[in-house]
C-alpha cells in the first residue's frame, strides 16, 4: 500500500493530497528517513509523522492497520 493511502485509510490525515503534500514537505518519515508519497510501505515500519502540536508514531500492521507507538505534544 502507497504511504500516503496508507494515512489516508488510516485516519491519521483526512485527505490523501494533504498527506501526499505532507511526505513531500518532510513531515512524515518511514523508519525515521524522508521517503515520497508513492512509497510502498509494508508490515512492520514505522511511520513517524510531525504535525505542528504534536508529533506522532506508529508501527505499521500486518492488515495494513495501525498499532500507535508513541503521540507527545510540542
Amino acid at each position: 500500500m502507497r504511504l500516503d493511502k496508507f494515512l489516508k485509510v488510516n485516519r491519521i490525515i483526512k485527505r490523501r493530497v494533504v498527506a501526499k503534500r505532507a511526505i513531500e514537505n518532510g513531515y512524515v518519515l518511514r523508519n525515521g528517513q524522508n521517503t515520497k508519497a508513492g512509497t510502498d510501505i509494508n508490515p512492520g515500519d514505522v511511520i513517524t509523522v510531525n504535525f505542528p502540536n504534536r508529533k506522532l508514531k506508529v508501527a505499521v500492521t500486518e492488515d495494513f492497520g495501525v498499532r500507535f507507538l508513541s503521540e507527545t505534544n510540542h
